[in-house]
């Protein structure tokens, strides 16, 4: 039986992550081994690909760059390409726009000699199947989607949203009448240096239909379902933070409901949280504590008491988007569904401990 081989591509805010959880749940996922590119040898980020090593994942870099990383005391196994070519699935974390270069350069190369599956992240629109793990799982189709799109965390959550209070938790696609969101969005990861600004800086409406790639993301995510939710809107505004992001919203629908009815709705979904944290800070500081590489893994982390029924018909609220997790989450689940369709579904449960009721 052939190596069932996971090959992340990247190291940042997901690929780190997702390396570490890989190569932690490896047996239960059914994967035999976890390897991962990194690209240059910087010194500031030897004690993460030594512990990513220590763990148990295997290096690849390009030729040129593997003195540099032997100089380190870090080894590689494998070239790029290489690595690529033997891997079952690749999931690629890369910065936007790269992970559409990498499918013409490598990925659909690889599918043609074997490989089974090719995932890139939240930016890069047209690599393949939209996905949300929980939302579209069953329009995968085994031997025709070896090209995934899992949308981003705040696409996740909009996602989720729309589902909980659009649809009453279920497929229900008639109630919803509109949605509009406004993203409000950390500067940068409190890993990184680059990218933090001075004060509020609003976001562009790029897209005529839906505002920012947040609402016309969950369009086709939801399009894969045969629904076309097109009275979708979405902002957003980036913020001096480096917690996590907060999305606002309003969503219209034309069952009556309440907040009580709503908090059911939550608590019946088990990839959802309640709290009573009010603050950034406080919930990202939760995960921190809590959480995988302190992450939390739930799609959407809701402040019910900041929750608005108007006229029984008109759903305002806040929640925030945990830092990545929901991305995560959908990797995982993404890949071992393209290792074994029939399965993944049992072998994903060894992270339900990371999944919190309330936060």
């Amino acid at each position: 039986m052939a190596k069932k081989i996971v090959h992340v591509v990247g190291t940042g805010t997901i690929g780190e992550p997702l390396i570490g959880m890989l190569t932690h749940f490896k047996e239960q996922l059914g994967v035999d081994e976890v390897t991962f590119n990194k690209r240059t040898p910087l010194k500031t980020d030897r004690s993460k690909v030594v512990d990513l090593l220590r763990r148990g994942a295997k290096l690849a870099t390009g030729k040129d760059q593997m003195a540099g990383f032997e100089k380190m005391d870090c080894k590689a196994d494998y070239e790029t390409e290489e690595a690529i070519m033997r891997a079952s699935v690749v999931i690629d974390c890369t910065p936007s726009g790269a992970g559409l270069a990498n499918k013409e350069q490598y990925y659909l190369k690889a599918a043609e000699q074997g490989g089974k599956g090719y995932i890139a992240q939240g930016s890069e629109f047209g690599f393949g199947k939209m996905y949300a793990r929980g939302v579209n799982d069953e329009t995968l189709v085994a031997g025709e989607d070896k090209f995934i799109h899992v949308v981003s965390c705040n696409t996740h959550n909009l996602a989720a949203l729309i589902k909980l209070f659009g649809m009453n938790g279920k497929d229900d696609p008639a109630n919803l009448v509109s949605a509009d969101f406004v993203c409000m969005r950390r500067a940068n990861d409190v890993s990184q240096d680059d990218g933090y600004i001075a004060a509020p800086e609003a976001g562009k409406h790029k897209d005529e239909n839906f505002g920012t790639h947040h609402a016309r993301d969950a369009y086709h995510l939801y399009k894969t379902k045969g629904w076309e939710f097109k009275n979708l809107f979405s902002s957003a505004i980036k913020l001096p933070t480096q917690y996590m992001h907060m999305l606002r919203f309003h969503i219209r629908v034309n069952e009556p409901t309440s907040v009580e009815k709503l908090i059911g709705i939550i608590k019946a979904d088990d990839r959802q949280a309640l709290t009573y944290k009010k603050s950034a800070n406080q919930v990202f500081s939760f995960g921190r504590d809590h959480g995988f590489f302190g992450r939390i893994l739930n799609q959407t982390v809701i402040p019910h008491e900041a929750l608005s029924v108007i006229g029984g018909k008109d759903i305002y609220g806040f929640c925030f988007t945990p830092q990545d997790g929901n991305s995560l989450l959908s990797s995982i689940s993404a890949a071992c569904w393209l290792i074994d369709p029939k399965s993944y579904e049992e072998r994903i449960q060894c992270l339900k401990p990371y999944f919190f009721e309330e936060v």
